[in-house]
């Protein structure tokens, strides 16, 4: 039996989680919960095959190749914070995602208005606009990638960049909400 592979996996979901933020397995089953998703539905939604979704769960395979791909799942991680968060019902999330599962990715994040035409709240309206910036230059490998190489010198930059562009799109919310509410103080 093959013992390295474990290391092997482990491997595969620290490299997952400096790119997306934790490992595809822990994100994907989030994802699943949330919007009420069998693994066959998000690989439908997401433009992936059954089985590449497997391999990306499991940790056989490390990274989502396709940027549209990315963006699909950027748009999910959205959705199911506005699901719960209680701004979208599960009839517009159902409309939602299939916008998503039609789209080539970009034009998802342009909008800042869920499906029912209302705003967005304003924190995720601006964290969807960072992150529509970031990720219309870089992925979120190449972001976590430049993220390291200023973490030395320019710490507070690095973290913006992993929190904005690499992490999942709640964290981003929390991360702005916090920022805000310094600010707001007199301490940002």
């Amino acid at each position: 039996m093959d013992t390295s592979q474990p290391d092997a996996t482990t491997r595969v979901q620290d490299m997952q989680r400096t790119w997306y933020g934790e490992p595809l397995g822990v994100l994907f089953r989030r994802l699943m919960e949330a919007l009420g998703l069998n693994q066959a539905r998000l690989a439908g939604v997401l433009g992936l095959s059954a089985p590449m979704l497997s391999q990306l769960m499991s940790g056989q395979r490390a990274k989502i190749g396709n940027p549209a791909v990315v963006q699909r799942l950027q748009a999910l991680q959205e959705l199911a914070g506005e699901v719960s968060d209680g701004v979208v019902t599960a009839a517009e999330a159902a409309a939602r995602m299939e916008e998503v599962r039609r789209s080539e990715g970009s034009s998802v994040l342009g909008t800042t208005q869920s499906v029912s035409g209302a705003p967005l709240p304003p924190a995720r309206r601006v964290v969807h606009e960072i992150r529509s910036l970031l990720n219309g230059v870089a992925s979120p490998a190449e972001i976590a990638e430049a993220a390291d190489s200023l973490a030395r010198h320019h710490p507070r930059l690095a973290e913006f960049l992993r929190v904005y562009g690499a992490g999942p799109a709640d964290a981003a919310v929390r991360h702005y909400e916090a920022r805000k509410q310094g600010a707001d103080a007199g301490h940002g």
